[in-house]
């Protein structure tokens, strides 16, 4: 073993070096056309690669940054290389309206998204990207996801059913401590197996899967190695037997298996005069898309890609936003009242337009969340070709002139902060880091001005925008209304210890809440029945 561990980092090394004088080659090819301003680096290997792992200090180290040094900025990375960070909101949108062509998937993200979940439609761009899109878009328009609430509700249900036992069980305080992450992860599980891949999973019954144990330890807070960090500038490192690497690929076996076997029941079912029960499902217009052929629709071997980027997207990011929310009531007892009181005013069972339309502080605690607590923290893309982003306002250059553009080289690594923005001072207010459903009620002319240039959901930069704008967000958002609805009227939610202990994000692929200072990926709340 110390053998193997020593070889390998020889040849991480060798690689590293040899990269490295390719990379001072090609960054001497790259000099920013416009020479914008940015931070002095806190050391040559990494950077602010590694202090920027923190989700918490990247927040206030980007908004920071924007005030000193303005909307565009560059920020030192690995080996002297810099990522040019987007605050501007003129050059966001700018941006995402060539994602996908003009900005394309660093290959870092190439690389782990194709180990992860193949090459579907998150591995894709281009032409490519169109295509597999075009082939998913009916699974998810509005029409569809009304017809999944009564799937969301009826799992929700089943938590109610768990969670009364287990408090049932605590007859001297009539309240129970709940890993609230773990019930979460179950419901985003069961309910995407059953609306989107027609499957069961049965976590919430009990049921003990692989693909269970693989997703949740895939989202647990880990500790990244360095030669991770370093591989984001230099992709090959991926290539070797590194332990997060190998448990990609088994992560990638087991759930490409489970939707492999799950397809050939639909593909047979529809063989033996099943069609009618497919055609409308997500599984059935997969199986529809693969019938078209390459050039208009999926080959067989995306078609188990796109099942795979369904299941794993699905589970995880709901699965934090919801735990997310239930941590922000626990500490807001006020809101979470309030909550409640709208939410009893309805009858146990709400249909797709009642929880879209008719309960207004719903929508605003959940916009919330979304906005507090985006589960992707920022995105990076790589210029395909040299590009002229225009800004909202002049930028003072490093040089001291001011420009109201500024030119990024091919190859140029940009970076959309989400979790950052979403928090922004500039675009939210002086409350911006506060948990505060109110916001949605109020005008706000002196920041929505500089939002509304921002084209995401509800202005919101936790979907991201343009051809990359997630695919699921109504599925996502009917999802997470559906559950708190039914918690919420049935629950009272504390802090375990009192309001003082402090939730914070773990270091993951999606960063899930944790208990500051324990290592452990549960979110202990304790629960109690409401009584009227």
């Amino acid at each position: 073993m110390a053998l193997l561990q020593s070889s390998t980092t020889l040849v991480a090394v060798v690689i590293l070096a040899s990269l490295y004088l390719l990379q001072v080659y090609r960054r001497k090819q790259r000099t920013t056309r416009t020479p914008i301003r940015g931070p002095q680096s806190p050391g040559w290997v990494f950077g602010f690669a590694k202090i920027l792992l923190n989700s918490t200090a990247t927040t206030e180290l980007y908004e920071r940054w924007a005030r000193e040094y303005g909307p565009v900025y560059k920020v030192p990375d690995i080996f002297g290389q810099s990522r040019v960070i987007l605050w501007d909101p003129k050059a966001i949108s700018h941006f995402f309206a060539r994602d996908t062509w003009l900005y394309n998937q660093t290959p870092f993200s190439k690389i782990v998204i194709r180990t992860t979940i193949g090459r579907g439609v998150l591995w894709a761009d281009g032409e490519s990207h169109k295509r597999q899109r075009k082939a998913l878009n009916p699974a998810f328009t509005a029409a569809a996801i009304r017809s999944l609430t009564s799937v969301f509700q009826c799992a929700a249900h089943k938590i109610v059913i768990a969670w009364d036992g287990e408090i049932e069980l605590n007859q001297r305080t009539h309240c129970a401590v709940i890993d609230v992450q773990q019930w979460m992860n179950h419901i985003s599980l069961d309910s995407a197996g059953i609306a989107l891949l027609s499957h069961d999973f049965g976590a919430l019954d009990g049921n003990d899967s692989d693909v269970a144990h693989v997703l949740n330890a895939f989202g647990s807070p880990a500790k990244i190695s360095n030669l991770i960090i370093l591989a984001q500038n230099f992709p090959s490192i991926l290539k070797l037997p590194l332990p997060r690497i190998r448990f990609t690929q088994k992560l990638r076996l087991i759930v490409g298996k489970i939707c492999q076997e799950m397809l050939s029941r639909a593909r047979k079912e529809k063989d033996t005069g099943g069609a009618e029960k497919w055609d409308k499902s997500c599984l059935g217009l997969l199986l529809k898309a693969e019938e078209s052929g390459e050039s208009a629709g999926l080959t067989p071997q995306e078609v188990l890609d796109e099942a795979s980027v369904l299941l794993l997207v699905s589970f995880e990011t709901t699965s934090v936003s919801m735990t997310w929310a239930l941590v922000e009531l626990a500490q807001n007892p006020d809101i979470q009242k309030k909550l409640r009181n709208e939410c009893l005013e309805f009858g146990p069972t709400l249909s797709y337009d009642d929880l879209t339309n008719k309960l207004p502080y719903l929508d605003a605690v959940v916009n919330e969340v979304l906005r507090l607590h985006a589960p992707v923290k920022e995105i990076s893309r790589s210029a395909m070709q040299e590009d002229v982003i225009p800004l909202s306002e002049p930028l003072r250059t490093a040089a001291g002139n001011f420009t109201e553009s500024i030119c990024i080289p091919k190859g140029t690594v940009v970076v959309v902060p989400f979790a950052a923005l979403n928090c922004s001072v500039s675009l939210w207010g002086p409350d911006a880091k506060a948990f505060k459903p109110s916001r949605w009620f109020e005008g706000d002319e002196g920041t929505f001005g500089a939002r509304e240039t921002l084209h995401g959901y509800r202005h919101l930069m936790t979907f991201g925008d343009g051809a990359r704008m997630c695919l699921g967000r109504l599925f996502a958002v009917a999802e997470f209304k559906a559950v708190l609805f039914v918690l919420v009227r049935k629950f009272v939610f504390e802090i375990v210890d009192g309001p003082g202990v402090q939730i914070v994000d773990g270091l993951g692929t999606t960063p899930r809440p944790k208990v500051a200072g324990s290592d452990a990926g549960s979110v202990p709340l304790q629960v109690r029945r409401y009584e009227v």
